[in-house]
């Protein structure tokens, strides 16, 4: 959105020194803790606070009545609930109906001379901006009025640009808040009115939800207390066949969620009634526990009523990555150059469709920037799907990515979709592309040139609209000359490239970025400890971080674990750096020998090596460090035997 200024400032008005950082210090400090309508209370203090003015509103637009209902408002100290106000003929319209900000400096009662509530509060100045949804969507207003000359400030317009991002974002959280809330109850609901019987229960067989169905299966009707472990209504041999399928489903090498149970298992019932029923044991993950499903029913009705339940189930998880999405945004902590650059090829890039290409050190944050391109763009309604494609093995990922049909090969026991279709309308995140097996890479091509692709064991192809956004610490280029990646499928995702910068590239961000950490571990851990000092953030600054972000962040936790006595412990919490080796002693004469100078030379190329984690070509690479041409570089390496630190 640009700034749009209504009316010229008064002759010989000068804006006031603004401190911007001070007032983006305001709005972090002052929302960092709350949530939903406190944030917004806390927002619209700092924005005052920040720019000076008399009141302010945060509002949500209905477009049907042309109506703002303010959820947070503000005049002169004076906070004011359920506000309504008609935008017809006010500043506000203007601002809406055009998307932009709208500045009146000065005078604005002689412009709107029939807005009451202007006259009401003695406005002089008035500033206002649209917020907007990630998709484009008008969801609310943001506001500032004041009783005396507001001049323009292109700084105080920039910072006030950045608080309608932090009120558009909060409330879109709220609204996807609601709809998994809705989400959920639908789902509660669909489990009452379903007429097979559903047991929830934990890895340890204690029953954690059951719904009328099942009450009626196991001739349990309310308020009579059904056992605590599910087992307690099979009998032997069903107990002991129900605890080894949920041991099979949940073994590390696990290739399904779900199992039909064959023949059935024997239920026995409150009342001591015994029969069989067939069945289907599902296992899935949620809040970080491991959850079991068991679904009573007819073989037919069980097909349809577990698939519904699924994709109920997948949407309210998606909802929740969402609802991540939009906070991990805000999370992208720092201000340096480098990435702010970042972030700003993240900005032209989201609302377009093109394929993009991530490229930095590990734990530099780039699944994090891969939110904020999928967050921003126009599938931002849709899931976010990702894949690791250097975590799962190499015989599995062709099925985890393109789906497999029932008996396409051992263990198949049943359709699945693959992360494209789930993906389909949305993103897909590959993460580790680099890691991606060569035999598989062709048929990642097509998938991107056509949006089609066949699952395993199918001779039927399925399309797909997915946007691609992939990730690596590898330096592809190099894995296409070496025959590992091939180099139409590199051409294909290197359509638009944004490097993560690593962590010793971004100057002044380690500060910022420890104290965003101590205060986010010491609330988990219930600690107080005392702000870092000059002397932790000196030697921080000083470290090399080879793990990047990721390693600060790991820092900073061992520290608040360590820290006992309220204040940071930065000698136990960092590791040694590496220290720089002795040069060696000079031979007779003050010369050195042939092999003295050849350990000096290898010692000097492993610690770049180290500083750049292994890294030989690019502006960040050990060449550059070294200040030589990365072919003579590697031509160094391999004479000395020099063997790269793993990257």
């Amino acid at each position: 959105m640009g700034t749009s200024i209504g009316i010229d400032a008064p002759v010989g008005a000068t804006a006031p020194l603004f401190d911007e950082h001070a007032a983006l210090r305001s709005v972090v400090e002052g929302t960092a803790s709350v949530t939903g309508e406190g944030f917004f209370r806390a927002l619209l203090v700092s924005l005052r606070r920040a720019l000076g003015t008399m009141g302010g509103w945060i509002a949500v637009f209905d477009d049907d009545d042309r109506r703002l209902r303010a959820i947070s408002m503000t005049m002169r100290d004076e906070w004011f609930d359920g506000f309504t106000y008609e935008v017809e003929g006010t500043p506000c319209e203007i601002a809406l109906d055009e998307r932009r900000v709208v500045h009146v400096p000065d005078r604005i009662m002689h412009l709107y001379r029939n807005d009451p509530a202007l006259e009401r509060y003695g406005a002089v100045s008035y500033m206002g901006v649209p917020l907007l949804s990630h998709a484009g969507r008008i969801i609310g207003q943001l506001a500032v009025l004041d009783d005396k000359p507001m001049p323009a400030d292109p700084r105080a317009a920039a910072i006030f640009q950045i608080f309608a991002h932090r009120a558009a974002s909060e409330l879109e959280r709220l609204e996807a808040q609601r709809a998994l809330a809705q989400r959920e109850a639908q789902l509660r609901l669909l489990l009452d009115a379903a007429m097979d019987a559903v047991v929830d229960f934990d890895d340890r067989f204690r029953i954690a939800l059951v719904n009328p169905a099942a009450r009626r299966l196991f001739d349990c009707p309310d308020p009579q207390p059904l056992p605590s472990d599910v087992r307690a209504l099979l009998d032997p041999d069903s107990r002991h066949r129900l605890e080894r399928l949920a041991a099979e489903l949940a073994a590390p090498d696990a290739t399904r969620t779900s199992q039909w149970i064959a023949g059935g298992l024997a239920v026995i019932t409150c009342q001591g009634r015994e029969y069989r029923a067939e069945a289907t044991l599902s296992r899935y993950r949620a809040l970080d526990q491991e959850r079991m499903t068991l679904i009573l029913r007819s073989v037919d009705e069980r097909v349809e009523a577990e698939r519904r339940i699924v994709a109920l189930t997948r949407d309210a998880e998606y909802l929740r990555e969402e609802l991540k999405s939009l906070a991990d945004y805000e999370h992208i902590v720092g201000s340096s150059p480098a990435l702010m650059r970042a972030l700003h090829q993240v900005e032209q890039v989201a609302s377009m469709p093109t394929t993009v290409l991530l490229l930095g050190e590990s734990g530099t944050g780039k699944e994090l920037f891969a939110r904020a391109v999928h967050a921003r763009g126009k599938r931002a309604d849709r899931p976010l799907v990702r894949v690791n494609c250097g975590a799962i093995p190499h015989q599995l990922i062709e099925s985890e990515l393109f789906g497999h049909e029932k008996g396409a090969f051992t263990g198949a026991v049943r359709r699945r979709e693959g992360r494209f279709a789930l993906a389909d309308g949305g993103t897909l995140f590959l993460d580790e592309i680099g890691e991606l097996p060569l035999e598989l890479q062709p048929k990642l091509l097509r998938v991107l040139q056509e949006g089609e692709l066949e699952p395993v064991g199918s001779s039927h192809t399925v399309a797909v609209d997915v946007r691609i956004i992939a990730a690596t610490n590898r330096d592809l280029a190099a894995c296409v000359k070496q025959g590992t990646f091939r180099e139409d499928l590199y051409y294909r995702l290197n359509v638009f490239a944004i490097r993560v910068p690593a962590l010793r590239d971004r100057a002044g961000d380690v500060d910022e970025l420890a104290r965003a950490f101590l205060e986010q571990f010491a609330r988990k851990a219930g600690r107080t400890i005392a702000a870092l000092d000059e002397a932790v953030l000196a030697r921080l600054r000083a470290y090399a971080w080879p793990g990047n972000v990721r390693e600060l962040q790991n820092v900073i936790e061992r520290g608040v674990i360590l820290s006992t006595r309220g204040v940071f412990d930065i000698d136990r919490a960092l590791p040694e750096a590496p220290r720089a080796p002795a040069a060696p002693a000079a031979a007779d004469g003050g010369v050195l020998t042939l092999d003295e100078l050849a350990a000096l030379e290898r010692a000097n190329i492993e610690r770049a090596l180290a500083r750049t984690a292994g890294k030989v070509s690019g502006p960040a690479g050990a060449a550059a460090l070294l200040g030589t041409h990365p072919s003579t570089l590697n031509s160094r390496i391999r004479s000395l035997g020099i063997k790269r630190p793993a990257r």
